[in-house]
Protein backbone atom coordinates (compact mmCIF):
# COMPACT_ATOMS: atom_id res chain seq x y z
CA UNK A 1 0.00 0.00 0.00
CA UNK A 2 1.55 3.47 -1.01
CA UNK A 3 1.69 6.29 1.76
CA UNK A 4 1.23 9.65 0.89
CA UNK A 5 5.10 10.58 1.96
CA UNK A 6 6.40 7.35 -0.60
CA UNK A 7 5.34 9.71 -3.30
CA UNK A 8 8.34 10.86 -4.99
CA UNK A 9 8.96 15.18 -5.46
CA UNK A 10 8.83 16.39 -8.91
CA UNK A 11 11.56 15.37 -11.36
CA UNK A 12 12.46 12.34 -9.75
CA UNK A 13 11.72 10.36 -12.85
CA UNK A 14 9.69 7.72 -14.62
CA UNK A 15 10.91 4.94 -12.72
CA UNK A 16 9.60 5.33 -8.86
CA UNK A 17 6.03 5.26 -9.49
CA UNK A 18 4.06 2.82 -9.69
CA UNK A 19 0.84 1.71 -11.90
CA UNK A 20 -1.65 -0.91 -12.39
CA UNK A 21 -1.96 -2.59 -15.29
CA UNK A 22 -4.50 -3.64 -17.98
CA UNK A 23 -7.03 -1.07 -20.21
CA UNK A 24 -10.06 -0.09 -18.66
CA UNK A 25 -10.08 -2.62 -15.64
CA UNK A 26 -11.85 -2.39 -12.62
CA UNK A 27 -9.04 -1.63 -10.52
CA UNK A 28 -9.31 -0.64 -6.25
CA UNK A 29 -6.42 1.57 -4.72
CA UNK A 30 -6.38 3.31 -1.75
CA UNK A 31 -3.54 5.47 0.40
CA UNK A 32 -4.36 4.78 3.79
CA UNK A 33 -5.73 0.75 4.47
CA UNK A 34 -9.55 0.98 4.70
CA UNK A 35 -10.38 4.03 3.26
CA UNK A 36 -12.22 2.42 0.24
CA UNK A 37 -15.71 1.31 1.68
CA UNK A 38 -16.14 -2.72 2.02
CA UNK A 39 -19.21 -3.53 -0.02
CA UNK A 40 -21.04 -0.41 -1.26
CA UNK A 41 -20.10 2.57 -2.73
CA UNK A 42 -21.85 5.37 -0.54
CA UNK A 43 -21.98 4.68 3.68
CA UNK A 44 -23.84 6.78 5.58
CA UNK A 45 -20.26 7.90 6.83
CA UNK A 46 -17.13 6.69 5.17
CA UNK A 47 -14.12 6.16 5.97
CA UNK A 48 -11.61 8.49 7.34
CA UNK A 49 -14.03 11.42 7.16
CA UNK A 50 -13.91 11.33 3.92
CA UNK A 51 -16.66 11.92 1.44
CA UNK A 52 -18.12 9.84 -1.92
CA UNK A 53 -18.44 11.29 -5.01
CA UNK A 54 -19.34 9.64 -8.22
CA UNK A 55 -16.80 10.33 -11.77
CA UNK A 56 -18.75 9.53 -14.62
CA UNK A 57 -17.73 9.09 -18.47
CA UNK A 58 -20.64 7.71 -19.72
CA UNK A 59 -24.23 7.58 -19.38
CA UNK A 60 -25.34 5.82 -16.27
CA UNK A 61 -27.40 3.66 -18.91
CA UNK A 62 -24.63 2.56 -21.42
CA UNK A 63 -24.17 -0.95 -21.47
CA UNK A 64 -21.86 -2.53 -18.85
CA UNK A 65 -19.11 -3.71 -21.76
CA UNK A 66 -19.07 0.62 -22.58
CA UNK A 67 -19.55 2.15 -19.19
CA UNK A 68 -16.76 4.06 -17.46
CA UNK A 69 -17.13 5.46 -13.69
CA UNK A 70 -15.18 5.57 -11.04
CA UNK A 71 -16.29 5.86 -6.87
CA UNK A 72 -14.11 8.82 -5.67
CA UNK A 73 -13.37 9.51 -1.51
CA UNK A 74 -12.13 12.19 -0.95
CA UNK A 75 -11.16 15.38 1.27
CA UNK A 76 -13.63 17.94 -0.46
CA UNK A 77 -16.17 17.32 -2.45
CA UNK A 78 -15.38 18.50 -6.12
CA UNK A 79 -18.34 21.67 -5.90
CA UNK A 80 -16.41 23.17 -3.71
CA UNK A 81 -14.53 26.40 -5.28
CA UNK A 82 -15.27 29.84 -6.31
CA UNK A 83 -17.65 31.24 -9.22
CA UNK A 84 -16.56 30.44 -12.40
CA UNK A 85 -15.57 33.33 -14.51
CA UNK A 86 -14.19 33.46 -17.98
CA UNK A 87 -11.00 34.37 -18.82
CA UNK A 88 -8.23 34.88 -21.91
CA UNK A 89 -8.72 31.72 -24.54
CA UNK A 90 -5.71 32.75 -25.83
CA UNK A 91 -5.24 30.41 -28.73
CA UNK A 92 -7.42 27.80 -27.51
CA UNK A 93 -10.66 27.30 -29.34
CA UNK A 94 -13.30 24.81 -30.11
CA UNK A 95 -14.73 26.72 -32.92
CA UNK A 96 -13.92 26.05 -36.28
CA UNK A 97 -15.95 27.87 -38.52
CA UNK A 98 -13.57 31.05 -38.62
CA UNK A 99 -12.15 30.27 -41.58
CA UNK A 100 -13.12 28.25 -44.70
CA UNK A 101 -11.12 24.66 -45.33
CA UNK A 102 -9.42 24.09 -48.33
CA UNK A 103 -8.70 20.84 -50.34
CA UNK A 104 -4.67 21.99 -50.17
CA UNK A 105 -2.15 19.80 -48.34
CA UNK A 106 -0.72 21.42 -45.51
CA UNK A 107 1.85 21.22 -43.74
CA UNK A 108 3.63 23.40 -40.72
CA UNK A 109 7.38 23.28 -38.90
CA UNK A 110 7.67 22.78 -35.14
CA UNK A 111 6.08 25.00 -32.74
CA UNK A 112 9.05 27.07 -31.33
CA UNK A 113 9.29 27.05 -27.48
CA UNK A 114 8.14 30.76 -25.98
CA UNK A 115 10.64 32.64 -24.57
CA UNK A 116 8.95 34.16 -22.02
CA UNK A 117 7.33 31.65 -19.22
CA UNK A 118 4.80 29.44 -20.35
CA UNK A 119 2.97 26.56 -18.65
CA UNK A 120 0.90 23.84 -20.68
CA UNK A 121 -2.22 25.74 -20.05
CA UNK A 122 -0.40 29.16 -21.13
CA UNK A 123 0.86 26.83 -24.38
CA UNK A 124 -2.24 25.31 -25.81
CA UNK A 125 -2.51 26.32 -29.02
CA UNK A 126 -5.46 25.09 -31.34
CA UNK A 127 -4.18 23.97 -34.79
CA UNK A 128 -7.32 22.10 -35.90
CA UNK A 129 -10.83 20.27 -35.31
CA UNK A 130 -14.30 19.26 -36.33
CA UNK A 131 -17.62 18.94 -34.69
CA UNK A 132 -18.16 20.69 -31.58
CA UNK A 133 -18.26 19.23 -27.40
CA UNK A 134 -21.67 21.01 -27.24
CA UNK A 135 -22.98 17.84 -29.86
CA UNK A 136 -20.54 15.61 -28.26
CA UNK A 137 -18.89 14.46 -31.31
CA UNK A 138 -15.15 15.30 -33.54
CA UNK A 139 -12.44 16.56 -31.69
CA UNK A 140 -9.89 19.62 -31.39
CA UNK A 141 -6.26 18.84 -31.92
CA UNK A 142 -3.54 21.18 -30.14
CA UNK A 143 -0.38 21.77 -30.03
CA UNK A 144 0.99 22.69 -26.58
CA UNK A 145 4.27 24.27 -25.87
CA UNK A 146 5.79 24.52 -22.01
CA UNK A 147 8.79 26.36 -20.40
CA UNK A 148 7.61 25.97 -16.58
CA UNK A 149 5.29 23.83 -14.23
CA UNK A 150 1.92 24.91 -13.32
CA UNK A 151 2.24 26.61 -10.20
CA UNK A 152 -0.73 27.48 -7.90
CA UNK A 153 -3.28 26.30 -11.30
CA UNK A 154 -5.10 23.37 -11.85
CA UNK A 155 -6.87 22.36 -15.19
CA UNK A 156 -9.49 20.55 -16.36
CA UNK A 157 -11.51 20.23 -19.96
CA UNK A 158 -15.65 19.55 -19.73
CA UNK A 159 -15.48 19.45 -23.23
CA UNK A 160 -13.47 15.99 -23.94
CA UNK A 161 -11.03 13.65 -22.80
CA UNK A 162 -7.21 14.56 -23.66
CA UNK A 163 -4.96 12.03 -25.79
CA UNK A 164 -1.25 13.84 -24.91
CA UNK A 165 1.44 12.70 -26.90
CA UNK A 166 4.62 14.16 -25.76
CA UNK A 167 7.37 15.53 -28.51
CA UNK A 168 9.92 17.20 -26.32
CA UNK A 169 10.63 16.72 -22.57
CA UNK A 170 8.42 14.77 -20.18
CA UNK A 171 5.84 15.67 -18.29
CA UNK A 172 4.49 14.23 -14.81
CA UNK A 173 0.62 15.19 -14.51
CA UNK A 174 -0.56 14.98 -11.16
CA UNK A 175 -4.50 14.28 -11.41
CA UNK A 176 -6.98 13.47 -9.04
CA UNK A 177 -6.64 9.53 -9.38
CA UNK A 178 -3.01 9.21 -8.67
CA UNK A 179 0.43 10.60 -10.67
CA UNK A 180 1.35 9.73 -14.77
CA UNK A 181 4.67 10.28 -15.75
CA UNK A 182 5.34 10.20 -19.78
CA UNK A 183 8.27 10.98 -22.08
CA UNK A 184 8.43 11.20 -25.56
CA UNK A 185 7.28 7.84 -27.32
CA UNK A 186 4.45 7.62 -24.41
CA UNK A 187 0.98 8.79 -24.34
CA UNK A 188 -1.32 9.60 -21.72
CA UNK A 189 -5.22 10.09 -21.87
CA UNK A 190 -6.94 12.15 -19.15
CA UNK A 191 -10.75 11.90 -18.94
CA UNK A 192 -13.21 14.52 -19.83
CA UNK A 193 -13.60 16.47 -16.75
CA UNK A 194 -9.99 15.01 -14.31
CA UNK A 195 -8.79 17.64 -12.75
CA UNK A 196 -4.95 17.73 -12.75
CA UNK A 197 -1.39 19.51 -12.83
CA UNK A 198 1.60 19.30 -15.07
CA UNK A 199 4.60 19.70 -13.99
CA UNK A 200 7.92 19.71 -16.19
CA UNK A 201 10.79 17.17 -15.95
CA UNK A 202 12.80 18.78 -18.34
CA UNK A 203 13.48 22.16 -19.28
CA UNK A 204 10.86 22.24 -22.47
CA UNK A 205 8.44 20.55 -23.41
CA UNK A 206 6.63 20.03 -26.73
CA UNK A 207 3.78 18.09 -27.73
CA UNK A 208 0.53 17.73 -29.88
CA UNK A 209 -3.01 16.82 -28.15
CA UNK A 210 -6.47 15.24 -29.40
CA UNK A 211 -9.62 16.41 -27.33
CA UNK A 212 -11.93 13.79 -27.91
CA UNK A 213 -15.69 15.21 -27.49
CA UNK A 214 -16.93 12.07 -28.27
CA UNK A 215 -16.96 8.03 -26.92
CA UNK A 216 -13.51 8.00 -24.96
CA UNK A 217 -11.14 5.66 -26.67
CA UNK A 218 -11.33 1.79 -26.32
CA UNK A 219 -9.01 -0.92 -27.95
CA UNK A 220 -9.89 -2.16 -31.63
CA UNK A 221 -11.53 -5.09 -32.19
CA UNK A 222 -9.16 -7.87 -33.79
CA UNK A 223 -11.10 -9.26 -35.91
CA UNK A 224 -9.36 -11.78 -38.45
CA UNK A 225 -5.40 -10.80 -36.50
CA UNK A 226 -7.18 -13.30 -33.41
CA UNK A 227 -7.20 -12.59 -30.01
CA UNK A 228 -3.32 -10.48 -29.63
CA UNK A 229 -1.60 -8.11 -31.36
CA UNK A 230 -0.93 -4.03 -31.62
CA UNK A 231 -1.68 -2.39 -28.55
CA UNK A 232 -1.90 -5.19 -25.64
CA UNK A 233 -4.25 -4.63 -22.89
CA UNK A 234 -1.81 -5.42 -20.28
CA UNK A 235 0.83 -2.66 -21.97
CA UNK A 236 -1.90 0.02 -20.57
CA UNK A 237 -0.57 1.76 -17.10
CA UNK A 238 -3.15 3.29 -14.45
CA UNK A 239 -2.09 5.37 -11.40
CA UNK A 240 -2.58 3.97 -8.22
CA UNK A 241 -4.09 6.34 -5.65
CA UNK A 242 -2.04 9.58 -4.46
CA UNK A 243 -3.25 12.98 -3.04
CA UNK A 244 -2.19 16.44 -1.47
CA UNK A 245 -4.08 17.95 1.66
CA UNK A 246 -2.86 21.65 0.93
CA UNK A 247 -4.43 24.15 2.09
CA UNK A 248 -3.77 27.76 -0.19
CA UNK A 249 -5.32 30.69 -2.84
CA UNK A 250 -5.29 28.59 -6.22
CA UNK A 251 -6.55 28.44 -9.44
CA UNK A 252 -9.07 26.34 -10.74
CA UNK A 253 -9.10 26.23 -14.82
CA UNK A 254 -12.01 24.72 -16.96
CA UNK A 255 -12.32 24.37 -20.68
CA UNK A 256 -15.91 24.39 -21.03
CA UNK A 257 -17.92 25.37 -24.48
CA UNK A 258 -14.26 25.82 -25.80
CA UNK A 259 -13.95 28.89 -23.91
CA UNK A 260 -11.54 29.04 -20.80
CA UNK A 261 -13.28 29.38 -17.30
CA UNK A 262 -11.09 30.88 -14.10
CA UNK A 263 -12.54 29.87 -10.27
CA UNK A 264 -10.63 30.82 -7.23
CA UNK A 265 -10.18 27.33 -4.73
CA UNK A 266 -9.13 27.31 -1.62
CA UNK A 267 -7.45 23.95 -1.72
CA UNK A 268 -5.54 21.46 -4.22
CA UNK A 269 -7.94 19.62 -5.43
CA UNK A 270 -6.08 16.80 -5.62
CA UNK A 271 -7.56 15.20 -2.80
CA UNK A 272 -8.89 11.45 -3.73
CA UNK A 273 -7.38 9.28 -0.70
CA UNK A 274 -9.05 6.16 -2.30
CA UNK A 275 -10.87 5.39 -5.74
CA UNK A 276 -12.03 2.14 -7.72
CA UNK A 277 -13.70 1.57 -11.59
CA UNK A 278 -12.52 1.65 -14.18
CA UNK A 279 -12.49 5.57 -15.59
CA UNK A 280 -9.17 6.66 -14.66
CA UNK A 281 -6.22 8.28 -16.60
CA UNK A 282 -3.68 5.89 -18.72
CA UNK A 283 -0.46 5.76 -20.20
CA UNK A 284 1.18 3.26 -22.68
CA UNK A 285 4.39 3.22 -24.35
CA UNK A 286 4.22 3.39 -28.36
CA UNK A 287 7.37 1.24 -28.46
CA UNK A 288 5.43 -1.64 -27.07
CA UNK A 289 3.23 -1.63 -30.05
CA UNK A 290 2.62 -5.25 -31.88
CA UNK A 291 3.33 -4.18 -35.32
CA UNK A 292 1.52 -6.50 -37.88
CA UNK A 293 2.09 -6.75 -41.47
CA UNK A 294 2.26 -8.55 -44.81
CA UNK A 295 5.09 -11.47 -45.05
CA UNK A 296 4.39 -11.69 -48.60
CA UNK A 297 3.49 -8.82 -50.93
CA UNK A 298 1.69 -5.73 -51.10
CA UNK A 299 1.20 -2.76 -48.64
CA UNK A 300 -1.56 -3.20 -46.31
CA UNK A 301 -3.69 -0.75 -45.15
CA UNK A 302 -2.59 1.57 -42.26
CA UNK A 303 -5.34 0.73 -40.27
CA UNK A 304 -3.22 -2.28 -38.72
CA UNK A 305 -1.66 0.50 -37.23
CA UNK A 306 -4.19 1.43 -35.00
CA UNK A 307 -3.88 2.33 -31.17
CA UNK A 308 -7.09 3.22 -29.95
CA UNK A 309 -10.78 4.14 -31.68
CA UNK A 310 -13.31 6.88 -30.42
CA UNK A 311 -16.82 4.97 -32.24
CA UNK A 312 -19.16 6.58 -33.90
CA UNK A 313 -22.84 5.93 -34.31
CA UNK A 314 -21.88 3.91 -37.91
CA UNK A 315 -20.97 0.85 -37.48
CA UNK A 316 -17.56 -0.11 -39.14
CA UNK A 317 -16.58 3.74 -38.67
CA UNK A 318 -14.75 5.68 -36.09
CA UNK A 319 -15.23 8.99 -35.07
CA UNK A 320 -11.25 9.40 -34.31
CA UNK A 321 -8.64 6.62 -34.90
CA UNK A 322 -4.95 7.15 -33.46
CA UNK A 323 -2.57 5.12 -35.59
CA UNK A 324 1.19 5.14 -35.05
CA UNK A 325 3.71 4.76 -37.44
CA UNK A 326 6.70 2.49 -35.23
CA UNK A 327 9.68 1.12 -36.41
CA UNK A 328 9.42 -2.40 -38.00
CA UNK A 329 10.92 -4.68 -40.81
CA UNK A 330 9.23 -4.20 -44.27
CA UNK A 331 9.85 -7.32 -46.27
CA UNK A 332 7.20 -7.57 -48.68
CA UNK A 333 8.61 -8.66 -52.58
CA UNK A 334 7.84 -6.75 -55.87
CA UNK A 335 5.93 -3.95 -53.71
CA UNK A 336 6.50 -0.16 -53.34
CA UNK A 337 6.90 -0.14 -49.89
CA UNK A 338 6.91 3.22 -48.53
CA UNK A 339 2.69 4.42 -48.13
CA UNK A 340 1.38 4.51 -51.46
CA UNK A 341 -0.52 7.45 -53.11
CA UNK A 342 -3.95 7.23 -51.99
CA UNK A 343 -6.65 9.91 -51.55
CA UNK A 344 -8.91 9.19 -48.76
CA UNK A 345 -12.57 9.55 -47.87
CA UNK A 346 -10.94 10.08 -44.05
CA UNK A 347 -9.05 13.19 -42.92
CA UNK A 348 -5.65 13.53 -41.44
CA UNK A 349 -3.87 14.86 -39.09
CA UNK A 350 0.00 13.39 -38.92
CA UNK A 351 2.40 14.62 -36.08
CA UNK A 352 6.44 12.90 -35.84
CA UNK A 353 7.48 12.37 -32.65
CA UNK A 354 11.10 10.80 -33.52
CA UNK A 355 13.54 9.98 -36.46
CA UNK A 356 12.04 10.20 -40.28
CA UNK A 357 8.90 9.51 -41.89
CA UNK A 358 9.35 6.95 -44.46
CA UNK A 359 7.13 8.86 -46.70
CA UNK A 360 8.61 11.77 -46.53
CA UNK A 361 12.87 13.29 -46.94
CA UNK A 362 12.73 16.17 -46.37
CA UNK A 363 10.79 18.87 -44.61
CA UNK A 364 8.42 16.97 -41.95
CA UNK A 365 10.76 17.50 -38.90
CA UNK A 366 9.85 16.27 -35.45
CA UNK A 367 7.29 18.62 -33.53
CA UNK A 368 6.03 19.58 -37.11
CA UNK A 369 2.46 18.12 -38.39
CA UNK A 370 0.57 18.04 -41.51
CA UNK A 371 -3.05 17.87 -42.55
CA UNK A 372 -4.46 15.88 -45.85
CA UNK A 373 -8.42 16.20 -45.97
CA UNK A 374 -11.32 14.39 -47.74
CA UNK A 375 -9.76 13.33 -51.62
CA UNK A 376 -7.00 15.57 -51.22
CA UNK A 377 -4.24 13.34 -53.04
CA UNK A 378 -1.11 12.93 -51.23
CA UNK A 379 1.60 10.30 -50.85
CA UNK A 380 5.55 10.21 -50.99
CA UNK A 381 7.69 13.14 -52.28
CA UNK A 382 9.46 12.91 -55.57
CA UNK A 383 12.51 11.55 -54.00
CA UNK A 384 11.16 8.81 -51.89
CA UNK A 385 9.28 7.78 -55.02
CA UNK A 386 12.80 7.25 -57.33
CA UNK A 387 14.66 6.00 -54.51
CA UNK A 388 12.12 3.34 -53.37
CA UNK A 389 10.76 2.75 -57.11
CA UNK A 390 14.30 1.51 -57.40
CA UNK A 391 15.09 -0.39 -54.16
CA UNK A 392 16.25 -3.83 -53.79
CA UNK A 393 13.75 -5.35 -51.97
CA UNK A 394 14.65 -8.67 -52.68
CA UNK A 395 15.89 -8.38 -49.16
CA UNK A 396 14.22 -7.19 -45.46
CA UNK A 397 14.13 -3.69 -44.69
CA UNK A 398 14.05 -2.28 -41.09
CA UNK A 399 12.91 1.01 -40.40
CA UNK A 400 14.40 1.83 -36.70
CA UNK A 401 14.61 5.83 -36.38
CA UNK A 402 10.89 7.24 -36.34
CA UNK A 403 7.84 7.28 -34.60
CA UNK A 404 5.15 9.15 -36.53
CA UNK A 405 1.50 9.16 -35.97
CA UNK A 406 -1.94 10.17 -37.21
CA UNK A 407 -5.66 11.60 -35.81
CA UNK A 408 -7.68 10.49 -38.45
CA UNK A 409 -11.15 11.87 -38.50
CA UNK A 410 -14.36 10.54 -40.55
CA UNK A 411 -15.30 14.16 -41.32
CA UNK A 412 -13.19 17.33 -42.49
CA UNK A 413 -10.71 18.54 -40.01
CA UNK A 414 -10.48 22.60 -40.24
CA UNK A 415 -7.44 24.42 -39.25
CA UNK A 416 -7.78 27.05 -37.13
CA UNK A 417 -6.80 31.13 -38.16
CA UNK A 418 -3.84 30.62 -35.84
CA UNK A 419 -2.88 27.68 -37.71
CA UNK A 420 -3.15 29.00 -41.73
CA UNK A 421 -1.91 32.09 -39.99
CA UNK A 422 0.96 30.76 -38.70
CA UNK A 423 4.47 31.58 -39.69
CA UNK A 424 5.54 27.75 -39.14
CA UNK A 425 2.78 26.60 -42.11
CA UNK A 426 5.46 25.38 -44.87
CA UNK A 427 3.64 27.45 -47.93
CA UNK A 428 5.83 25.56 -50.64
CA UNK A 429 4.31 22.08 -49.31
CA UNK A 430 3.19 21.07 -52.24
CA UNK A 431 6.49 21.27 -54.30
CA UNK A 432 7.52 18.22 -53.16
CA UNK A 433 5.30 16.69 -55.73
CA UNK A 434 6.40 18.64 -58.11
CA UNK A 435 9.31 16.68 -59.50
CA UNK A 436 7.04 13.07 -60.07
CA UNK A 437 7.41 13.17 -63.54
CA UNK A 438 5.73 10.94 -66.39
CA UNK A 439 7.36 7.38 -66.77
CA UNK A 440 4.57 5.82 -69.10
CA UNK A 441 5.79 4.30 -72.09
CA UNK A 442 2.75 3.01 -74.17
CA UNK A 443 5.31 1.26 -76.55
CA UNK A 444 6.93 -0.91 -74.15
CA UNK A 445 5.28 -3.30 -71.14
Amino acid sequence: MRKAHEIPAPGAGNGSLTYQNGFANEFGTEVLEGALPRGRNSPQRCPYGLYAEQFSGTAFTAPRQSNRRSWLYRIRPAAVHGEFRRRDDGYLTSRFDAVDPSPNQLRWSPIPIPTEPTDFVEGLRTAAGNGSPEQQTGCAIHWYVANRSMSGRFFYSADGELLIVPQLGRLRLATELGIVEIEPQQIAVIPRGLRFRVELLDAQARGYICENFGAPFRLPDLGPIGSNGLANPRDFETPVAWYEDQAGDFELVAKFMGHLWSARIDHSPLDVVAWHGNHAPYRYDLRRFNTIGSISYDHPDPSIFLVLQSLSDTPGVDSIDFVIFPPRWLVAQDTFRPPWFHRNVASEFMGLITGVYDAKADGFSPGGASLHNCMSGHGPDAATFEKASRADVSQPQHIIDTMAFMFETRTVIRPTRFALESPQLQRDYAQCWRDLRSHFTPGRK
